[in-house]
């Protein structure tokens, strides 16, 4: 089973950028879809982006396109997410997730859909 460590979380000013980071263990290209989730107080937990079982394909709120960026690096193991022009309504617990890849589903932005969980990491964005 997958074990994931999120980091890189902090409290930046509106327009800043952040890179977080999840750490994965037990983690083989091809077996896992991963994503990037966040909640902020008061809300539900929202898919942010989202990586295919093989890495080529990402996926992206409409919040948040154009400004984060998914990616793996096989060598090390890891997922990031790197978040640039930061705006308040950006702060939240961000998560990493991760989940089997099978026939009939290969990526998903929805949380139901993942089985494995960061601790996450908290993003805070002053204006």
């Amino acid at each position: 089973q997958v074990q994931l460590a999120e980091s890189g979380g902090g409290s930046v000013q509106a327009g800043g950028s952040l890179r977080l980071s999840c750490a994965t263990s037990g983690y083989t290209l091809g077996n896992y879809f991963m994503g990037w989730f966040r909640q902020a107080p008061g809300k539900e937990r929202e898919g942010v982006a989202a990586i295919s079982c093989s890495g080529t394909s990402t996926f992206y709120a409409d919040s948040v396109k154009g400004r984060f960026t998914v990616s793996l690096d096989n060598a090390k193991n890891t997922l990031y997410l790197q978040m640039n022009t930061l705006k308040p309504e950006d702060t939240a617990i961000y998560y990493c997730a991760a989940a089997r890849c099978v026939p009939y589903r290969r990526a998903s932005m929805r949380a139901p859909d993942y089985n494995v969980w960061g601790q996450g990491t908290q993003v805070t964005v002053s204006s």
